[in-house]
């Protein structure tokens, strides 16, 4: 199976976070300094509207000032932006559970196997990109890739909110006639030592003989060759097991809802694509969480324990249960979420008899029914398969 990697990058987090409880920054030159009451600070981050200014990170702010007299300094908030980032990885993991996290505004996603709940690369890529746009008020740029290295340098050639393909077969087009120091990994005293070989393309590097470049450059020579000819072996890791929080999917609906048996047919669904996701990467989440989003924009989050599982009967159970006890039928409903987290490995394809006897034979029938029925809609389609409550019947 061909792997699918993406690199989702913030733009502009910094500023954009402080846009999203300062609105009255958007469309106007902003940007976060280090101090702004201090000429010799730097700019962390400017915004879309300062750049075209020139504004640029780690310039000074005396020097920003000049090119921009009327941007807007705001000072520093660490804690505000480790908690968006925060939110951007939850929502990211809703869409696979194996993210590397490379820095506070950017992570690499392995979608390997995902079409069947996210659709084909580009799809996916767009609907990452809106769920950040509408739920967090948030912009990012997303490579798509196989493998980390290129959906890097993709991510980055289109910016704001851009999707770029960059696959192998693209890398003499698209790649090789980038200057050299526009590779990711290469910094100002490498880009000068390849220039004193007449390397100034990634596509002259990729040509090069690497024996000549390992006479420059030492081990790193053969790393960065094989990354100029789009060849880059390392797999997406999370640094922790803990990174992998949550496997959650939220939809917002067609039109607002008071109907909690409609309601009830959105979790269900949402569950089926959450227990199969989990049987996909062995997992067994412990909490099931429900969100809840009102036409007025404000959302509510419930949740609670249940046995290890990954069985869309389970937590759409525990989903229902949440839903009653916190449904409103005066507040007209916008989106809908449901979740699973606090995850223990799976070794259900090798259960033994203690476990049988602690989770009952029916249990372990139904858990291999599931995995069945996960391969036949891989084969055939998420839709061709489906609980009989969620068909929709001819109203004739």
């Amino acid at each position: 199976m061909k792997r699918v990697v993406f690199l989702v990058d913030m733009n502009a987090f910094y500023i954009s976070c402080e846009t999203t409880r300062r609105p009255e920054l958007a469309g106007i030159p902003a940007a976060v300094a280090g101090d702004p009451k201090k000429r010799s600070g730097i700019i962390l981050a400017a915004n879309y509207e300062a750049r075209k200014y020139g504004v640029k990170t780690t310039m000074t702010v005396g020097e920003a000032q000049k090119r921009c007299p009327e941007i807007i300094l705001v000072p520093p908030d660490h804690s505000f932006y480790e908690e968006k980032s925060g939110q951007v990885m939850e929502l990211l993991s809703g869409y696979t559970p194996i993210i590397e996290q490379a820095s506070i505004d950017e992570a690499w996603l392995d979608m390997t196997g995902c079409e069947i709940l996210s659709g084909q690369p580009r799809a996916a890529a767009e609907r990452i990109m809106a769920d950040i746009r509408d739920k967090l008020d948030l912009m990012c740029s997303i490579g798509i890739s196989e493998n980390k290295f290129l959906a890097k340098m993709a991510a980055e050639m289109k910016k704001p909110m851009g999707i770029t393909e960059l696959w192998v077969h693209d890398v003499p087009e698209k790649l090789w006639p980038l200057d050299v120091k526009a590779m990711y990994g290469i910094g100002n005293k490498t880009a000068q030592l390849l220039a004193n070989l007449n390397i100034r393309t990634i596509g002259e590097l990729a040509k090069v003989d690497p024996a000549v470049l390992s006479e420059k450059l030492g081990k790193f020579a053969f790393e960065i060759h094989q990354k100029a000819n789009g060849i880059d072996n390392d797999p997406v890791t999370p640094h922790s097991p803990d990174e992998m929080k949550s496997i959650g999917r939220s939809t917002t609906l067609p039109e607002d809802i008071t109907d909690l048996e409609e309601a009830r047919k959105v979790i269900m669904e949402l569950s089926e694509e959450i227990a199969m996701s989990a049987r996909r990467h062995n997992k067994k989440g412990r909490t099931v969480q429900i969100t809840i989003k009102y036409s007025d924009f404000k959302t509510i989050t419930r949740q609670t324990r249940i046995s290890p599982t990954n069985l869309a009967r389970d937590i759409m159970q525990a989903g229902f249960m949440l839903l009653e006890k916190n449904w409103n039928r005066f507040r007209p409903v916008r989106l809908l979420g449901i979740s699973i987290s606090g995850f223990e490995e799976d070794f259900c394809d090798q259960v033994s008899l203690f476990e049988q006897a602690n989770i009952g034979h029916d249990r372990v029938k139904e858990e291999k029914l599931e995995r069945t029925l996960d391969q036949l809609r891989l084969k055939y389609g998420l839709d061709k398969i489906s609980r009989a409550a969620l068909i929709k019947r001819d109203p004739s």
